[in-house]
């Protein structure tokens, strides 16, 4: 199973961390130039522990829909979403910040599989995996710049 791990290093306290992370409104500003948008379960705020999303996206010139569910929640130490249905054959994203002096590490543990057998995995070693990676990272450096300037 492919996983991809970032860690983050923010100006910001934990909580503030957290609930950017979980904001529908900031993952929004943050995929727009996919015009991703939630359109189904909690389709702005903060989610919650047992709430779902179904975002809308265009990946790939395809437009596609994904939802996921918040299955597990310790405020504000992590939370984890995993997806209930989409294109890929499971997703589990564990979100955790850890406090560090003034600073919150915040940890993407990104767990997928990927459909379509050997044409799936090879698809993710040419393309997917960078592609992934560099979503995860401009929406880490949306909330780091949130959270920076808000603790300000």
């Amino acid at each position: 199973m492919p996983c991809i791990n970032l860690k983050t290093i923010i100006d910001a306290p934990q909580k503030i961390c957290f609930d950017l992370a979980r904001s529908i409104d900031l993952h929004q500003i943050s995929m727009s130039h996919t015009k991703e948008k939630a359109v189904a379960g909690r389709i702005s705020g903060l989610i919650q522990k047992g709430e779902s999303v179904t975002w809308e996206a265009t990946h790939f010139f395809v437009k596609q829909r994904l939802s996921s569910r918040i299955t597990e929640m310790e405020e504000p130490s992590y939370f984890v979403d995993e997806m209930i249905s989409g294109a890929f054959k499971s997703i589990r994203h564990k979100h955790e910040f850890v406090q560090s002096g003034d600073t919150t590490i915040m940890i993407d543990d990104f767990n997928y599989e990927v459909p379509y057998g050997f044409l799936g995995q090879f698809f993710n070693q040419i393309v997917l995996k960078n592609y992934l990676r560099h979503l995860l990272m401009q929406r880490n450096r949306e909330i780091k710049r949130q959270a920076e300037t808000s603790n300000s």
